[in-house]
């Protein structure tokens, strides 16, 4: 099998009552197709009928989401990066870069570096990392 063809890991995410939100929000951001599965639409009795039960963005960036609920641990993280290095044309990354530190944190400004690459890492509004970057050759 070709690396071009190879399934990559696809995050995710237990979140706190917030898995719809985070999702639109992400599809705000990156664009792509959403869908959204209820408990109840999965005949789940263990929670209340609206909870996000599996929820998915697929599109340039592709993540899942469910409601946490019960003794399921939400989201929470240290020492992950979620990679988007040269996953765009360098404006696009700039754009999400700005897009996810509103209501989160930037860590590191996305700036070239002095061997020649750009790069920074921002924590956005639901606690993800992102680390988001591009080698001087995308820029042209």
């Amino acid at each position: 099998m070709s690396s071009e063809n190879a399934l990559a890991p696809v995050p995710y995410l237990l979140l706190p009552g917030i898995a719809r939100a985070a999702l639109v929000r992400y599809q705000e951001v990156f664009g792509g197709e959403l869908q959204f599965h209820s408990y109840a639409d999965f005949g789940r009795s263990d929670g209340p009928p609206d909870l996000i039960a599996h929820g998915q963005l697929r599109g340039s960036v592709s993540l899942f989401a469910a409601d946490a609920h019960g003794s399921e641990e939400p989201f929470r993280c240290s020492g992950l990066l979620l990679s988007l290095l040269g996953a765009a044309a360098p404006e696009e990354l700039h754009r999400w870069f700005d897009a996810l530190s509103e209501g989160g944190t930037v860590l590191d400004p996305l700036q070239q570096r002095p061997w020649g690459a750009s790069d920074g890492q921002v924590r956005d509004a639901h606690g993800v990392t992102w680390l988001i970057g591009y080698e001087p050759d995308d820029a042209a």
